[in-house]
């Protein structure tokens, strides 16, 4: 053979070597063997009886053993079909390892999924059903206090989609009022503490994903770069949703974090299994914590388009502590009954197209309460800051609030908030009732340039400036109980926004083209749309 082509062959196998080639595609099924029996690479059942059989595995923890190295390779595809799966001690796949004892069973966690070897080639763990809308997505349930169900430290490029991640307790870590989970004495009992734990993680993407009535948090992850989540419901877990801070100074997030159709919400409640309705909710003041998603500092660019935050016993989306360091967009989203702030940002920051029903007071009296801090930080419905002399947007938004403000912004001299297009009401202020929540607000040097808003029933209202109109807004609903932020027929938001800039939105919060040729409507909502999405 001549060189130049030992050469020309060397370079064919190059990529394949290097690439998807290596790949290969592991099962799980509920009647699969041990790693013993079966060599996983099958969607097929054990068939009864003898060893390295081309059959399924019975468990993730398979593939994945606690304190063990994977049985699955960077790149490779774990298909988990349907079913109920326990992770922990006694869950099959646990037995004789030395991770899994009854002294210390939180260890008896899932090894960390590995990473692929690139971006175009990620390692894949999903759900039977992934390709199909994930009709019935595969569920893993934790036990006797594992510390995660799932684990993404040190993972990068790689793909979880189509899985339910919840426990099967009805208990939160350090409950006060009498739903606390037992910690002194194993058994333990069917909770674990968090859903999915990342660190030191990139190039992640999370696809229809439900994670629920965890004991402590739904997501606990810091120090991550570049993720992507869709679909995902992060829902009744009993101290926080996402949970960013994973020690002090140590849990800032880099690049491109990218949030569509997120649904937040009651957390800070314990999640009754298995009906899967919050109760017992609590918050600060009585030990617990409650926030749908917050972070520690951090830096990155944040964007969350179509999403929900909702019915949390704190914040509902709480990015306060970014440092200036990126951006965050919020986009076509929706805040509701949150008991501290529906969304608390830092600068700078964009929120268009959002609805924010800032009914603070949500929990009061309910029977699914048992302590929870009515109108925390005094419920101001948006709140952004800022560090540094930036310059935010708050665009063709529908506010109702009873909060103390509906929009306080905060930052030094040179920051600017443009407020355009929006329709802000005053509620009666939850916390003090004789007074309605105030107009937007601004504190330490930062400016507000507000024009084309539809104020209503707001206590300091500043009804002057370009276009700016005070009285009724027009809305189907106000109500704080029952509230409609749609136009009626007769609202006066109806094309009297100003369509003039690239700052107003092309579309509405349903997706509903805007005629930037002619006025707009105000708020939210666009009717008479020429064209729909």
């Amino acid at each position: 053979m001549t060189l130049l082509r030992t050469l020309r062959l060397c370079l064919i196998a190059l990529p394949l070597s290097a690439g998807a080639q290596a790949a290969t595609t592991y099962h799980v099924r509920e009647d699969g063997g041990t790693d013993i029996q079966c060599n996983g690479r099958a969607d097929a059942p054990y068939p009864g009886s003898g060893l390295g059989k081309d059959c399924a595995w019975m468990n993730p923890m398979v593939a994945l053993p606690p304190g063990g190295r994977p049985r699955i390779a960077g790149g490779d595809t774990l298909v988990i079909h349907a079913g109920q799966y326990m992770v922990g001690l006694g869950a099959p796949g646990s037995s004789g390892v030395p991770a899994c004892s009854s002294s210390y069973p939180w260890e008896c966690a899932m090894a960390p999924v590995p990473s692929g070897p690139d971006a175009e080639h990620p390692t894949r763990i999903l759900g039977e059903g992934h390709d199909r809308g994930c009709p019935a997505a595969p569920q893993l349930w934790g036990t006797e206090r594992v510390r995660q169900v799932l684990s993404l430290e040190g993972t990068r490029h790689a793909q979880v989609a189509c899985l339910e991640i919840t426990d099967h307790a009805e208990c939160a870590e350090f409950h006060t009022g009498g739903k606390a989970c037992p910690r002194e004495t194993f058994p333990f009992g069917n909770w674990s503490s968090v859903g999915l734990y990342a660190a030191d993680s990139s190039g992640v993407q999370l696809t229809d994903l439900n994670i629920h009535g965890l004991a402590g948090r739904g997501v606990h992850a810091g120090r991550l770069r570049d993720w992507t989540l869709e679909r995902v419901r992060i829902a009744g877990n009993g101290s926080a949703g996402w949970d960013g801070d994973i020690g002090a100074q140590k849990s800032s997030n880099a690049g491109r974090m990218s949030f569509r159709k997120l649904t937040i919400e009651w957390n800070g409640c314990v999640e009754t299994w298995p009906g899967g309705k919050p109760t017992h909710c609590w918050s600060q003041s009585a030990g617990g914590y409650g926030d749908g998603m917050g972070t520690h500092q951090t830096a990155g660019d944040w964007l969350f388009e179509d999403s929900v935050f909702r019915f949390n016993t704190s914040d509902g989306l709480d990015l306060l502590y970014h440092t200036d360091e990126g951006s965050i967009t919020v986009r076509r989203s929706w805040a509701e009954g949150n008991a501290g702030n529906q969304l608390k940002l830092a600068g700078p920051a964009v929120i268009e197209n959002t609805v924010v029903i800032g009914t603070c007071g949500h929990f009061r009296g309910k029977p699914w309460s048992y302590k929870v801090d009515d109108c925390r930080a005094n419920g101001d419905a948006v709140v952004f800051a800022t560090k540094a002399a930036t310059r935010s947007r708050f665009v063709n938004n529908t506010v109702l609030s009873e909060g103390n403000v509906a929009v306080l912004a905060g930052g030094p001299a040179g920051a600017q908030l443009v407020l355009r297009n929006n329709i802000l009401v005053g509620l009666p202020w939850f916390l003090d009732p004789d007074k309605n929540s105030a107009d937007a607000y601004a504190e330490g040097g930062i400016a507000l340039d507000d024009s084309h808003g539809l104020k209503q029933s707001l206590r300091n209202a500043a009804c002057r400036g370009t276009g700016t109109k005070c009285g009724d807004a027009g809305l189907v609903s106000a109500s704080r109980l029952r509230p409609d932020p749609h136009l009626t027929v007769n609202s006066p938001a109806r094309s009297s926004g100003t369509a003039s800039g690239p700052e107003i939105p092309a579309d509405d919060h349903d997706g509903r083209k805007r005629d930037r040729s002619r006025p707009v409507d105000r708020g939210a909502f666009q009717t008479n749309p020429t064209t729909p999405r």
